[in-house]
């Protein structure tokens, strides 16, 4: 009898425990998607407390800011039921029937699974600390701020939620990675263009190669890259290894990370396990290019040897010496990991030269991360250099060593920059970023 008993008490304090531990593996995989979604980047506002929300986000009709996601019940969710919970992200309904602003890509979060989603559910009620902080309203003036043709938005363009299922015979490396970047990951809410009506112009690969093809606009004075298989702008020239160094690290061979992607890195991406990254750089690369017609770069060194031999009558050239060559040097290849290289960078390249007039005005911080922890500055020159001298030395940089870039950059290209970054922008500072605990 005395055994019997003292093996049911062990069986219930086996079980016990077991739960115990289911519960805490629940919340600790909740994190981890919480994490692989990037929540605290858009819900904690510089200084502030991770998930109270209050961070700014400009949209074209007025700015809006992000909610208060902790377990507090008086200003934050405490009060959410599951089914809320999963309304509110996948379907972009508040609790109070509301439409969310599709600045929460609900429709990015449509294929996250019910099992990812209660985890998550874990995670935000019983690992994330209760803060009492009112949300703010947006100052989107009325009859704009009205919310009623938010439905109507979310009926047109908002996908069914679905849970992702990945195709007949599938690589499961492939669909992971599929999985992560359609959905938790929401990447095509910045890298894919967007319509007249804002709504993104495909929401995966099998809508068209618009699906990750880059940015149709600056976003807080950042263009998107394009992260299709294209040639000169594209990763066409990355290995999958490159793309799982830059994703883990923020910089690999050929380039650092910069603008809104440096918060990516900083709260997210770093924190993936191996098999995650190499399951999204294995599906990115998976990917056909938008150009296939896109010539690839050639590397040509006359300008490297003009410079070499002290000819620098090229516009743009002097500036190039007397600021950018100590670190990138003559010939434009860099130091491998710390400056990154400009012959032959997808960014230098793009259509678009929005990005690299901004670094060049205001510089960069390539943060310190797990993988690799040294901090990298890039002063701001755009205190000593006119929106000329700017405008001769991205031309230079976008035209030399083989660089084809098409678009012509102009004094009153930089002008337009320079005004948006004195303007009030969404983004913390990468200096202060907060780390979540």
């Amino acid at each position: 009898m005395k055994m019997l008993i003292s093996a049911l008490l062990l069986g219930m304090t086996t079980c016990a425990a077991f739960a115990d531990d289911s519960g805490a593996a629940q919340i600790k995989r909740g994190e981890y998607l919480a994490r692989a979604g990037d929540c605290v980047a858009c819900h904690t506002k510089m200084g502030g407390k991770p998930f109270a929300g209050g961070l700014p986000m400009a949209t074209p009709i007025g700015t809006i800011y992000s909610t208060n996601i902790t377990p507090d019940k008086k200003t934050g969710i405490g009060n959410y039921s599951w089914d809320d919970f999963q309304k509110a992200v996948r379907h972009g309904v508040a609790k109070n029937g509301q439409t969310l602003y599709p600045a929460m890509p609900y429709p990015s979060y449509a294929v996250v699974s019910d099992e990812d989603m209660h985890a998550l559910y874990a995670w935000f009620m019983h690992g994330v600390q209760p803060v009492e902080q009112a949300n703010r309203k947006s100052d989107i003036p009325w009859p704009l701020s009205m919310r009623w043709p938010l439905a109507i938005w979310r009926g047109i363009f908002a996908p069914d939620v679905k849970a992702f299922q990945p195709l007949s015979g599938q690589d499961a490396v492939l669909a992971r990675g599929q999985y992560l970047v359609e959905g938790l990951g929401h990447c095509g809410a910045c890298h894919t263009p967007r319509s007249l009506t804002m709504q993104e112009k495909a929401l995966n690969d099998s809508e068209g190669s618009d699906y990750l093809a880059g940015s149709s606009a600056p976003i807080d004075g950042w263009t998107a890259s394009n992260l299709r298989g294209d040639s000169r702008d594209g990763l066409g020239g990355w290995s999958e290894d490159e793309l799982v160094q830059f994703l883990r690290t923020g910089r690999n061979d050929r380039t650092a990370v910069f603008g809104g992607m440096t918060d990516v890195v900083q709260h997210s991406l770093q924190h993936l396990s191996a098999e995650d990254a190499t399951a999204i750089a294995r599906y990115l690369k998976s990917l056909g290019a938008r150009d296939p017609n896109q010539v690839g770069f050639a590397a040509d060194n006359a300008e490297a040897n003009a410079l070499w031999h002290g000819d620098d009558s090229k516009p743009g050239a002097s500036v190039y010496i007397d600021s950018c060559a100590a670190c990138h040097k003559t010939d434009g290849s860099g130091y491998k990991r710390f400056f990154p290289m400009l012959r032959g960078n997808a960014v230098v390249q793009a259509g678009d030269p929005t990005s690299l007039i901004h670094i060049v005005l205001s510089g960069a911080t390539l943060p310190g991360v797990k993988g690799a922890p040294s901090t990298i500055t890039m002063p701001a020159f755009g205190w000593r250099l006119s929106d000329q001298q700017t405008a001769d030395v991205v031309n230079f940089i976008r035209t030399s060593w083989g660089n084809t870039a098409k678009t012509p950059v102009s004094a009153r290209d930089v002008a337009k920059v320079r005004k948006e970054m004195a303007e009030p922008q969404g983004s913390p500072n990468v200096e202060k970023l907060i780390e979540v605990k």
